[in-house]
């Protein structure tokens, strides 16, 4: 499998790093051939793997599309190939967080906003700069972006081609989390940690119920939720006999 995306696996988790450093992890179409390898594999490791990271090597997470392949012409493999992938990735029946630290920038930013959370380090820098280069997103980023910050700050990212700081990322909803620099790797791994210690179960099953009613009117979700949820799971007994036993 191609070193353009590295993976590696501790204890039910999968960090997935993008690994093209000498080019700040500009993403190209290689590059979105070995991750779509990588996620393919993901979807049917359910049993041992309960938690996914994406991540960049090096300096940053992403510098975004990589503009030399725009500019030379893209041979994609398929149509909408890079956006199907990013739509797998955040279609993953795990969880998915998208650790973001330095640039993270318009395709970089597309690809983060496949994560069902972002992890950011202070020093962390989201843009999306479609406009500066007449462009418009093809990746998700006009869906998704709104979705987490609203509508009006997403014209706003978009209309002005800023950088925001994880700081800023965090306090428009476009972050869940914003750590310091020195402390990212730490509170990454206490943070993956967290979410690997409650049921694989109900992190799956509550995915695809917040998924899948995103969108539905209230009556409808609610409907969703009491008839069509996956209710108790596996664990529970052996959870909440714990529990007792603790508690006693």
């Amino acid at each position: 499998m191609s070193d353009l995306v590295l993976r590696e696996d501790r204890d039910g988790l999968a960090v997935l790093t993008l690994n093209r450093p000498d080019k700040l992890n500009a993403l190209n179409v290689e590059l979105f051939a070995a991750l779509e390898a990588h996620v393919a594999a993901l979807e049917g490791e359910t049993d041992h793997i309960g938690l996914v990271v994406v991540r960049g090597a090096g300096r940053c997470f992403s510098a975004g599309h990589d503009l030399g392949d725009i500019a030379t012409g893209e041979k994609l493999p398929r149509r909408n190939f890079q956006a199907d992938i990013i739509e797998r990735l955040a279609g993953l029946p795990q969880p998915v967080i998208s650790a973001v630290h330095g640039h993270c920038y318009t395709g970089a930013l597309e690809l983060a906003l496949a994560g069902d959370l972002i992890f950011a380090a202070e020093g962390a820098k989201f843009g999306d700069t479609h406009a500066r280069w007449a462009l418009t997103p093809v990746w998700g980023l006009s869906q998704r972006l709104p979705r987490r910050v609203g509508t009006y700050k997403a014209r706003e990212m978009m209309f002005t081609c800023r950088t925001y700081s994880g700081q800023e990322a965090l306090a428009m909803g476009l972050a869940n989390f914003c750590v310091p620099d020195e402390a990212f790797e730490v509170e990454l791994e206490a943070l993956a940690r967290q979410i690997l210690a409650n049921s694989w179960f109900s992190h799956r099953a509550n995915k695809r119920l917040v998924t899948r009613t995103d969108g539905l009117p209230l009556a409808a979700g609610l409907a969703h939720e009491v008839y069509r949820g996956e209710g108790v799971g596996p664990d529970m007994a052996d959870r909440i006999a714990a529990f007792t036993s603790k508690s006693r």
